[in-house]
This record gives structure tokens, C-alpha cells and sequence, in this order.
């Protein structure tokens, strides 16, 4: 493709050289480059990628799209520079225009909110592939086109990496993609250049202050994606959070409302509970699905909704609901032969935490006890740490904190920060293991016929980010081998 294809309608303020040569490759990291790429100078948070740009030429790049021309030798004699005053803003809009504008071809759904992004696009991919559809997949667990998977290393990839996979969807004959959108990825213009047929908002709570700074700027973020929705898009959104209608303020697409509480387009009502399943009523229609707890309820209304929206019959759409299964690491069930019940959930904020625990508290009864393993993040949002341990002891009857992703931060600390959250009367029934293996195996051991334990933060990871390296651990795995 001619780069003047490729940067039609962009704000350019300078050119240097010809827009007449052809380019074969689009890249923002340098290590890729190969012969007729064009390569984006980004300034990131941790480096800035126009210091690679001698790199990216000498790699064979004959284009270079960047802020600043950097000092002119003989070596950059035959490149060609365009200069625009935010590469990081643009950058979505050229992979766009390189892959052909793959969000023209099919219907792209983009889901939004603190917790149940995972769940919410999953079980819309799952519900569409059983219906006979050609159906993509971008999320957090894995990325799907058709049945083929693709590893997930960001909630949303890159805008190079992103609209890469959607070509690759529209060539398999995708008619639908679903995708996790997260607030990085807005504020970030990942995005930016893809059209969305429709929009759904979960839920906003604390999280992601280590990036964003301030829950206003989080919330701005979130809402920046219905504030960029086109007029013939739709959007389905949580009124049981406060945020759900701030959202839509501001959008010029078709807004729904789903609720458990509220009047709204899509209600729901939970008429039965049990560890293996529940009773909703959806629209007056009731449906026994493989799913546990109000937060799950809400993820499958948001499911019922866009489906709805998205054309499909009622009846199938309810039908196809009840066959779903949870998604890997979201409330997933371990049972031991001794009689209790490990939980492995993702839950990493305070508010999903305290969703998980209640839902364990209302089916559980006062049948048994409740042991927690929880830990935080490392090189994450520090003021959530004291949060989640105080959730955990509020729903909890024993508490251990352990290690999560310690990252680069010593465990020890980043558990002594959570326990500064708690009273010394409080910490009388927590216990600080912090491996995390260890921490697994106590509660295993301290757990009684009938009681459940929640194992939390981790859900369908399978390592342990240690130093930069990823180790091998999963918390299915050990909760199985500790039960043995």
C-alpha cells in the first residue's frame, strides 16, 4: 500500500520526502521493522520510541511517521518523515487504514467497566459461535478468530497488533467480534478508527490509579468510548451503578438500560440460587443457567441485551443462555472429596472481591465457613491494597494474605501494606503466608466439611510474575493438588 493511502486524512504538519512509496509493514516497535515498513515513533511511558528511529531505518524502514524529525545524516537521505503533533493519537487511524478498515466488514461490540468485561465478551462470542456465526474474540483470557486462538498478552492489544487480528477475522469470514475495551486502551487512542456497532458498560469501581491517577480521570476515560460512538451504534448499560446513565450523557448511539433492581429494557430477577446454578427471570421469562451470584446475573443480562440488540430472537437467545458455562478463573468451582468447596476467581478490586464473598455468603447460608486467600499486585494501584484486605475480612471468617504478582516489589511488602488496612482486633483471624503455594495448602488444611474457600486475584492466570519472569503456577492446579 502507497503511504499517501495510508495517511489520508490525517493531521499532518510536515512532510519530508515522497508519500509515493510503498510500504509493506506498520510497526511501533523497532525490533520488528523489516524492508518497506513504516515504522511509528511513540513516546510511551517507559521509553520513548522515537530514540529507535536510526534503529527502525537501519532495520530497512523507508517511512517513519513521528513528532519530530530527528538531526538529518546520510542515512536517513532516502526515508520519508511525516510529522504530526501525536503519534500515540494517530497510530490507530493508520492501522486502520493499512488493514483496510476491517470494523467496516463486520459488527464489532466493545465492552467497557471495571469487572465482567471478561465474562461479558466471552459468553457473547460462545452464545454467537453456538447460533452458526463466524465470530472473533478480543479479551483478556485469549483471542479468538472462529476456533483458532491467539494468546492475550494485553486486555486490549496494541492498535498495530489489534486491527491486525480483525483483518484476520474478516478474512475468516467473521459477521461479528467481540472485544474487551479497557480504560488504557481509550485514553491511549488504541482504538481510535474502528467503528463499533455497540457499546456495553458493566460497572465502574477503584482501579487502575497507578495509570489514571484519580477515579475522575478512570471514569473519564471509560466514558470517552460512548462519547465516540456513531449515531446508528447501540449501547447497554449497568443503571444499578451509579455511572451507568453518566456514561451514555453524551452519546449519540441508542441507549439501553439492563438492571436487577430497576425498571429497565432488560430486567432480571434471580428467583433461585444454588453453587450450580440459578433461576432468572429475564423479561418475564425464566431460565436456569450454569451461573452463581447477582454480579453474574448482571453479566448475563448485559449478554441478554446486546443480543437482543444485535437482532436475535428472545427465545434463542435465552435457550442458548442456559447451555453457557462460566468463563476460566471467573467464579470457577474445585470440590473436595472431604466436602468443602474451593472458588478460583479473578477478583482484583475491592468491589469484585466484596461481590464474590457476598455471593458466597448467600448461597452458603449458615452452612459453613468461609477461608479467603487474597493478595494484590504488585507495581499497581497501592491504595487498594489496605481495601481488599478489609473486604476480605468483612466477608470472611479466616483471611490469609499471600503473594499475587508481586512484580517487582518485595511480597513482604506489598502484604504489609495490605494489613495496614486492618484493626488489631481484625488481624486476630488473618494469617500472612507469602507463598503463595503455602498460603493455598493452609487453607485446604483448615478447611471443614461445608466451608468454602475463595481463592482471589488470580483466576485464569497460569504464572506468577516474580522479578520480570513469568513462573509457571495455577491456582486450579494447586487448590487440586493441596485437596489430594
Amino acid at each position: 500500500m502507497k503511504l499517501q493511502e495510508i495517511i489520508q486524512g490525517l493531521e499532518i504538519t510536515s512532510i519530508l520526502g515522497s508519500t509515493s512509496v510503498e510500504i509493506n509493514e506498520i510497526h511501533i516497535d523497532s525490533r520488528k521493522v523489516s524492508e518497506g515498513s513504516l515504522f511509528i515513533a511513540m513516546r510511551g511511558t517507559q521509553s520513548d520510541g522515537h530514540t529507535f528511529i536510526p534503529k527502525a531505518i537501519e532495520a530497512g524502514a523507508n517511512a517513519i511517521l513521528c513528532e519530530e524529525i530527528p538531526t538529518l545524516s546520510h542515512e536517513f537521505e532516502k526515508v520519508t518523515f511525516i510529522c504530526v503533533p501525536n503519534t500515540e493519537m494517530i497510530a490507530g487511524k493508520v492501522a486502520t487504514h493499512f488493514y483496510g478498515n476491517p470494523t467496516q466488514k463486520l459488527k464489532l461490540v466493545g465492552v467497557t467497566g471495571t469487572n465482567g468485561k471478561t465474562t461479558i465478551a466471552t459468553l457473547l462470542y460462545q452464545m454467537f459461535r453456538e447460533m452458526g456465526h463466524k465470530v472473533g474474540l478480543l479479551s483478556t483470557v485469549c483471542n479468538y478468530v472462529n476456533d483458532k486462538a491467539i494468546p492475550s498478552t494485553h486486555t486490549t492489544p496494541d492498535p498495530i497488533s489489534l486491527n491486525s487480528l480483525l483483518k484476520e477475522m474478516v478474512e475468516d469470514g467473521c459477521e461479528y467480534a467481540f472485544m474487551e475495551v479497557s480504560s488504557h486502551s481509550v485514553a491511549q487512542d488504541r482504538i481510535a478508527g474502528l467503528e463499533f456497532a455497540g457499546g456495553v458498560f458493566t460497572n465502574l469501581t477503584r482501579d487502575h490509579l497507578d495509570y489514571h491517577k484519580t477515579v475522575e480521570n478512570y471514569l473519564k476515560a471509560k466514558k470517552k468510548f460512548f462519547d465516540n460512538l456513531k449515531k446508528n451504534a447501540f449501547v447497554v448499560t449497568n443503571i444499578d451503578d451509579r455511572n451507568g446513565l453518566v456514561m451514555t450523557q453524551n452519546t449519540l448511539a441508542k441507549v439501553t438500560t439492563y438492571s436487577l433492581r430497576s425498571l429497565s429494557d432488560f430486567k432480571g430477577r434471580i428467583l433461585e440460587d444454588h453453587f450450580e446454578g440459578m433461576l432468572i427471570d429475564f423479561n418475564g421469562r425464566e431460565t436456569a443457567v450454569q451461573f452463581v451470584g447477582k454480579f453474574n446475573a448482571s453479566n448475563l443480562l448485559a449478554v441478554f441485551g446486546t443480543a437482543v440488540m444485535l437482532g436475535k430472537d428472545t427465545d434463542e437467545v435465552l435457550r442458548v443462555l442456559s447451555m453457557l458455562k462460566p468463563v476460566s478463573g471467573r467464579f470457577e468451582t474445585v470440590r473436595s472429596s472431604k466436602g468443602y468447596t474451593a472458588i478460583v476467581d479473578y477478583a482484583h478490586t475491592p468491589d469484585a472481591l466484596a461481590n464474590v464473598l457476598s455471593t458466597i455468603r448467600e448461597v452458603l447460608g449458615t452452612r459453613g465457613e468461609v477461608i479467603t486467600v487474597v493478595g494484590a499486585g504488585g507495581n499497581r494501584d497501592k491504595g487498594k491494597r489496605p481495601i481488599m484486605a478489609q473486604e476480605a475480612v468483612k466477608g470472611s471468617n479466616r483471611v490469609i494474605i499471600t503473594s499475587d504478582n508481586p512484580r517487582f516489589e518485595e511480597p513482604s511488602e506489598i502484604i504489609q501494606d495490605m494489613l495496614a488496612g486492618l484493626t488489631d482486633e481484625e488481624r486476630q483471624n488473618v494469617l500472612s503466608i507469602t507463598d503463595r503455594r503455602e498460603a493455598i495448602r493452609t487453607a485446604c488444611m483448615l478447611a471443614k466439611q461445608g466451608d468454602v474457600i475463595l481463592i482471589a486475584g488470580k483466576g485464569h492466570e497460569d504464572y506468577q510474575e516474580i522479578k520480570g519472569v513469568k513462573y509457571h503456577f495455577d491456582d486450579k492446579e494447586e487448590a487440586k493438588k493441596a485437596m489430594a
